[in-house]
């Protein structure tokens, strides 16, 4: 694809509600509606008011205490925000003010990222279940058990009607959206991950690797590397992208997961790639964000932070964000690298960013999901 056809996909996304072959849009959306974004990619094209040049005036717009840990990543639509806690519960907060619309106790720890699809809020829990509810209330539509004992702390993908989610013990669930009806179940493996859809494919890490399984049906397609894979998989132009326990960063062929290329850094990946212009953006237990060459896995540049980068980063117009265990929420060039903004939350910051409407939304182990936005000029 040249990137005339390129650019044209992206305005479409942004303006013409078509969410690169995902299930549509809000048009005019800049919405971040579920962990990958509809994308797949964790990169938001939409985003135009934050830039390289007016980041460093990001601070607090408003913190929002749960009673516990937030390593869930926070899902953003028409204005709300979605987040779960290991407080057991999720919450909706108006985007704007933090305030807090409605919240849901589920019965454990919600380390799950909520996904957000018209008009109900899918997520997981660690007692067994998948939930959903709705957006604009917080009432339960339905919740699905999975196996005894089970834990939900992969985030749901939604698209075409279907909800897929895995859980640790009992394998990759499909689900009816509306009704939570069971359409398919592979138990086959230990799925340690969460999913990414694409062409009707879901790509999913486990415990021996990653698996390409029919989205109709949950058979088998295909699988590659031999080793634990947490970090969830990112699928741009027929490519997969993920980090795997063996120190290495893969970027596999989307049809038959031939290997193209790998990067080895200095520890686990347990990070979940972004993928955007042609860049491959990953953090590592070694402490670092890399950016690689898409094509070839070529290090373009890498950032050290002061702890492990277990948080996925999230890319919007130019800026690369991610968090860090050493307490620090980062915006990097993503062209160079370069350091543009910082902030130092209470704890480790492991969840993910989602960048909306000039917005930064995040959690951290202090309990509290932050937004940041621009702060006024001072005349």
């Amino acid at each position: 694809m040249n990137r005339v056809s390129s650019l044209v996909l992206i305005l479409c996304a942004c303006f013409l509600s078509v969410a690169w072959g995902q299930q549509p849009a809000a048009k005019g959306s800049n919405n971040w509606s579920e962990f990958h974004r509809t994308n797949m990619m964790r990169w938001n094209p939409c985003e135009k008011l934050l830039d390289l040049h007016n980041v460093r005036r990001l601070g607090v717009k408003w913190s929002f205490a749960t009673n516990s840990y937030v390593d869930s990543s926070p899902a953003v639509a028409k204005g709300v925000v979605y987040v779960g806690s290991m407080d057991s519960s999720v919450y909706a907060l108006n985007a704007k003010t933090g305030a807090k619309l409605w919240s849901y106790a589920a019965g454990n720890s919600v380390w799950s990222s909520p996904a957000v699809a018209r008009g109900v809020v899918y997520f997981g829990s660690y007692d067994s279940n998948v939930y959903a509810l709705d957006a604009k209330t917080g009432a339960k539509l339905w919740s699905y058990t999975t196996g005894v004992n089970d834990a939900v702390y992969s985030s749901p993908v939604v698209a075409d009607g279907v909800v897929y989610v895995g859980a640790y013990f009992s394998g990759m669930y499909a689900l009816n959206a509306r009704t939570g009806a069971l359409l398919w179940n592979n138990p086959a493996r230990v799925y340690t991950s969460s999913p990414a859809i694409a062409n009707g494919v879901v790509y999913v890490g486990a415990l021996d690797g990653l698996h390409a399984l029919n989205a109709s049906t949950g058979a088998e397609l295909w699988s590659a590397i031999d080793t634990f894979v947490y970090s969830s998989p990112a699928v741009a132009n027929g490519v997969v992208y993920v980090g795997s326990q063996d120190s290495i960063v893969y970027a596999l062929n989307a049809s038959t997961g031939a290997l193209l290329w790998s990067y080895t850094t200095g520890y686990l990946v347990q990070s979940s790639p972004a993928v955007a212009n042609g860049v491959v953006y990953v953090g590592s237990g070694d402490h670092n964000l890399y950016a690689l060459d898409a094509s070839t896995g070529v290090k373009l540049w890498s950032y050290t932070t002061g702890d492990v980068v277990q948080s996925s980063p999230a890319v919007a117009n130019g800026v690369v964000y991610v968090g860090s265990d050493d307490l620090n929420v980062y915006a990097l060039n993503a062209s160079t690298g370069a350091l543009l903004w910082r902030y130092v939350t209470g704890n480790a910051v492991q969840g993910s960013p989602a960048v909306a409407d000039g917005v930064i939304y995040i959690g951290s182990g202090d309990t509290n999901i932050y937004a940041f936005g621009l702060k006024k000029d001072r005349r």
